[in-house]
């Protein structure tokens, strides 16, 4: 799956165009190094945003097309960071 579907179907960022603006502006990085919103992710890698208040970093347990709004946390595991910081 593409990082920026992941992560607004993770609900980690809300909006698809968000997500992809984010990857954009080279503040993402998966297993390190920097990943743009085509980047392919699969489950354990690592995914490090940067935000204007922090960072996050998160671990991928689970990828899905489609998820409810209450299982889309079950999708991920904070490392460290805050949740949701668009």
């Amino acid at each position: 799956m593409r990082l920026d579907k992941y992560l607004k179907v993770s609900r980690i960022i809300k909006r698809r165009t968000k997500a992809k603006e984010i990857c954009d502006s080279e503040r993402v990085f998966i297993n390190g190094k920097k990943a743009k919103a085509s980047t392919t992710v699969k489950e354990s890698d690592i995914i490090e945003i940067q935000f204007p208040k922090g960072t996050l970093k998160a671990k991928i347990i689970n990828i899905a097309a489609h998820v409810r709004k209450e299982e889309a946390k079950e999708m991920y595991e904070i490392i460290s960071g805050a949740d949701s910081e668009e």
